[in-house]
């Protein structure tokens, strides 16, 4: 059983490429497991509200915790340190499959809601985007418009830390990114952009 378990694990060990996703999956499931973690601030402010939006956010906390620690504990062994190109790899696979996360709370409460329009509002503020397809926000319970408040806050922190940590690693600066930001004469002036 052994031999035959080595013969198939043998070429993804071999293989630079799908050791690489493995390792930057492994990093996506602790990032994952802590945005789970953030499920229980609405947990609690639903349990206090009491209008009974705690079963969503627990089933999403549940399988969120689960889901993302199955995949660390399964990708562990292929763990590394990241080069610049895995953290662009990290920072797609982020922007892809954590707004999938996020959207679940909103797809379990509101009755007709697609899965692109709750993948599209989870995405919006996790990029920090700040649009919405949502109407009648003041008939939702005060934990699910608290939990898009807080992918709005949790997305801008992101752009932070991109902007800080990961962009700078590509050769992408500050000054880059307000080069490609900025429009007009502001563009060619020398303003240093500051971080406070």
């Amino acid at each position: 059983m052994s031999g035959l378990t080595g013969r198939f694990l043998a070429p993804v060990t071999q293989n630079g490429a799908v050791t690489r996703v493995l390792a930057i999956l492994n990093v996506f499931a602790a990032i994952a497991f802590v945005f789970a973690c953030t499920l229980i601030v609405p947990i609690a402010v639903s349990l206090h509200v009491g209008l009974g939006a705690t079963a969503i956010f627990d089933e999403a906390f549940a399988g969120t915790l689960i889901g993302s620690g199955a995949l660390f504990f399964a990708t562990r062994r292929f763990r590394r340190d990241l080069d610049a190109k895995d953290g662009a790899l990290l920072v797609v696979t982020n922007w892809l499959l954590l707004p999938a996360v996020g959207a679940v709370p909103l797809l379990l409460w509101i009755p007709g809601l697609s899965f692109t329009d709750a993948y599209f509002e989870a995405v919006s503020g996790l990029t920090a985007t700040g649009s919405t397809v949502l109407s009648g926000l003041d008939a939702l319970p005060p934990s699910v418009n608290l939990w898009r408040a807080q992918m709005h806050w949790l997305g801008g922190l992101g752009i932070i830390v991109l902007a800080v940590a990961v962009l700078p690693m590509l050769g992408v600066g500050g000054r880059e990114l307000m080069r490609a930001e900025a429009t007009g004469p502001i563009k060619e002036s020398n303003l240093t952009p500051r971080l406070s």
